[in-house]
């Protein structure tokens, strides 16, 4: 591997940083490049056959084909002819799409490759058999799908200019011996490519090189690739140009602090993330509460004693005794 200390060891930070820094560039450009070839190609292809005839009142099913046999004339050319001929008449975009998409297809390998190497260098654990799945992965899924595109529109052409026009020409010329060998070439690189994008998204985004978006959003872009589900390779477009955008140093929220420090920084896990949550909402808690025993300042202190009822007023005595002289009077006059 290239990134390496000395005398084999596993590299220290600072040798990682700079290993990293002398390829980033060049791996977030390769990362874009191929992003806009395989969004390019797809789409370019699909524009070219979006006019491809259905000729649903074409069809033409063994008992027809028979009957026309039968009766000595011949067999009337039917839908898949007809698709034949139209896409030999218009074979050059579709070539060149493909041409574009298996190149998109190697460039992938290079922002990859740089992913798994900064990803081993903070976790030495991960095989190097990743890496070598992911290079069968590039080169089978990228030459068998450049192979059975040429095959099929190279094979329409020759159609469009040959005698017999059936269904079962159409067939024969579609479907070359180059054509089966490039499929299975295809569906090794599919299953070897996928695989390898799913490992490196993961174990990048467990040491925290990518963001938890990122590295799922690579997940799904392995997966979408054994699955049929990104015919135009929209997903993995977006995904290569953000990738890039992030070894660039343009991503919106910055790089993650483990491209800086050249060691493994993992995510917090859900249950650690509610814990600094909880942690935070007491703290904020606490500080919004009014603190117990302080003074009238918020200088420590016992706070002031109450103030004692005042005590209440002696009733005066002259009225007492005035009273009791008024009832010693009356008894004597009686």
């Amino acid at each position: 591997m290239a990134v390496a200390g000395s005398q084999g060891q596993a590299p220290t930070p600072e040798e990682t940083l700079a290993w990293e820094r002398e390829r980033r560039t060049l791996a977030g450009v390769a990362a874009i490049v191929a992003a806009l070839l395989t969004l390019g190609g797809n789409i370019l292809t699909s524009l070219a056959l979006r006019d491809l005839p259905t000729a649903e009142n074409r069809i033409v099913t063994l008992t027809d084909a028979l009957r026309a046999v039968t009766n000595g004339r011949a067999v009337p050319p039917g839908r898949l002819a007809v698709q034949a001929e139209y896409l030999g008449n218009h074979a050059t975009a579709p070539i060149v799409g493909a041409i574009l998409v298996a190149l998109g297809t190697l460039a992938l390998f290079v922002p990859l490759a740089y992913l798994f190497r900064a990803a081993r260098a903070r976790r030495p654990g991960l095989g190097q058999w990743v890496l070598v799945l992911l290079a069968l992965g590039v080169v089978l899924f990228g030459i068998g799908n450049l192979v059975t595109n040429l095959a099929r529109d190279l094979g329409a052409q020759d159609f469009v200019s040959a005698a017999d026009h059936s269904n079962s020409a159409a067939a024969d010329a579609l479907t070359r011996s180059p054509y089966a060998v490039g499929q299975v070439l295809a569906q090794a690189g599919t299953l070897a490519l996928g695989a390898a994008i799913v490992l490196i998204a993961l174990n990048t985004m467990r040491v925290g090189l990518l963001t938890r978006f990122m590295g799922v959003l690579g997940i799904i872009v392995g997966v979408t690739i054994v699955l049929p589900l990104d015919q135009l390779g929209i997903i993995r477009s977006f995904w290569l140009g953000a990738l890039g955008a992030l070894l660039l140093g343009r991503w919106p929220a910055g790089s993650p602090p483990a491209w800086r420090t050249g060691r493994a920084e993992p995510w917090p896990t859900q249950q650690q993330v509610r814990e600094q949550r909880e942690q935070a909402r007491r703290q904020s808690t606490s500080e919004r509460a009014p603190a117990r025993g302080r003074g009238p300042r918020g200088r420590g202190g016992d706070a002031p004693p109450a103030p004692a009822p005042p005590p209440p007023r002696p009733q005066p005595r002259a009225t007492a005794e005035h009273g009791a002289s008024k009832k010693k009077r009356r008894k004597r006059r009686s």
